[in-house]
């Protein structure tokens, strides 16, 4: 009996140290983050719905090539398809004559120290096929993301998406996932 008395008391002694290592290796598991961790040039993959004030559901895929410049500044070109029976839009975005890439999107983010963080799309107004002119105003996305492998892989949901020229925000699910272009170094 006291033999067990004795096991169970050292084992209550040690299980703080115990358990207090395993909370500090836990704290430590990110190496903290910072705008400058989200620096570089992003490939993504997009996908989601939009659900419009009619009831009906539009599917979106897409790609985008986002920059971030480490101080919370970005820009970004994209490549999104909807639904065949979506709505057409008003106009048409600004394109890169030499890609077909939707152009012309800025934004900003910010990287809080838990590798968590959100960033803001400014899509351009759409713009008159004939003339070229922009026939309406901008465009809004807020994204939360998760950075991983130090930054080097983002992944992101859609919070808030306002196309051009809509009065507000509409409903969507859509996610992302993007990574940094380059040679991965190794750890």
């Amino acid at each position: 009996m006291k033999a067990r008395f004795l096991k169970a008391a050292l084992a209550l002694a040690f299980a703080p140290l115990f358990f207090s290592g395993s909370a500090r290796a836990q704290n430590n598991d990110n190496d903290g983050c910072s705008n400058a961790t989200l620096k570089g040039d992003y490939a993504f993959t997009v996908a989601g719905q939009i659900f419009l004030p009619s009831g009906q559901i539009v599917q979106r895929q897409g790609i985008a090539m986002t920059h971030f410049d480490g101080e919370g500044n970005l820009s970004q070109e994209d490549f999104v398809l909807s639904d065949p029976n979506a709505p057409k839009p008003a106009g048409v975005s600004p394109v890169d004559q030499n890609n077909g890439f939707h152009n012309d999107e800025t934004g900003t983010y910010t990287v809080h120290k838990d590798c968590t963080g959100t960033f803001t799309i400014i899509l351009p107004g759409l713009l008159d096929p004939k003339t070229g002119a922009t026939v309406t105003g901008t465009g809004k996305i807020v994204v939360l993301f998760a950075l991983s492998d130090h930054g080097r892989a983002i992944h992101t949901i859609v919070t808030s998406i306002q196309p051009p020229g809509a009065p507000g925000p509409l409903p969507a699910l859509i996610r992302s996932d993007g990574y940094k272009l380059g040679r991965v170094p190794e750890d």
